[in-house]
């Protein structure tokens, strides 16, 4: 990932972050549906990755209690959160209410 957080988030393309944790289970079960999903919907937004224990401000200021945690961002707006595990169908509605909201 190039660039800083705040440009990556500030673009015109939706991006969904995984704040994500390499000892957290269920991150990986998340991580696994979101690539699934990311074939599905790679023409529509970005996935982006990122580790909590590494990211430690990026932590802090979104207050993640948390992993793993999804947050769709588009143009610097968070349009959508989640916490815990949720089912690719859940994520593929929740994805699409949020940005429909947007267009």
């Amino acid at each position: 990932m190039t660039g800083s957080f705040e440009e990556l988030i500030g673009s015109d393309e939706p991006v969904l972050i995984d704040f994500t944790a390499d000892w957290c289970k269920p991150c990986k079960k998340i991580s696994s549906m979101l690539n699934q999903l990311v074939d599905e919907l790679d023409d529509e937004l970005l996935v982006v990755k990122i580790d909590v224990d590494k990211n430690v401000a990026l932590r802090k200021k979104y207050k993640l209690e948390a992993v793993p945690t999804l947050m769709l961002f588009q143009n610097s707006k968070l349009l959508w959160r989640h916490t815990g595990l949720i089912s690719a169908p859940e994520v593929r509605n929740a994805l699409r209410n949020a940005l429909r909201k947007v267009l």
